[in-house]
């Protein structure tokens, strides 16, 4: 389960880009930096097959987050989205991506709601019917 395991999703609500610089503050703060720099200079990867990155299938974090932000916490329909400058393509993909994943957010420890609504009890989808993403 990799990330999936645990009893409390500490970081769940969390985008990624947010959780790269509490790290990168966390280093910058501390005279002994707690996380090693190649942890944060390695190309994120689910480590599913050899030489993945999650740029190989993903749109870089900037641009996840800001269109998972928009979708998720504001409800922004695709069309919005991509009238606000993102590729529509990209913008299908990802919102594809986060309806088909919804069964997984279902077996998710809990974790801890930091933005206005966060995947857990202010994000709910339907898991096996067939709904407009």
């Amino acid at each position: 389960y990799g990330d999936m395991s645990g009893g409390l999703a500490v970081i769940a609500d969390a985008p990624k880009t947010l959780v790269y610089r509490i790290a990168q503050h966390l280093n910058d703060t501390r005279e002994q930096p707690p996380i090693p720099q190649v942890i944060l200079d390695k190309a994120p990867s689910a480590e599913l097959r050899p030489d993945q990155t999650d740029q190989d299938s993903l749109p870089p974090y900037e641009v996840l987050d800001a269109i998972l932000r928009l979708r998720v916490e504001l409800h922004w329909s695709v069309e919005e989205i991509a009238k606000a400058g993102f590729e529509r393509k990209v913008v299908e993909k990802v919102c594809k991506l986060v309806k088909i994943a919804e069964f997984k957010r279902r077996q998710a420890a809990p974790g801890i709601k930091i933005t206005d609504r966060a995947f857990g009890t202010g994000w709910r989808m339907p898991v096996a019917c067939k709904v407009p993403y």
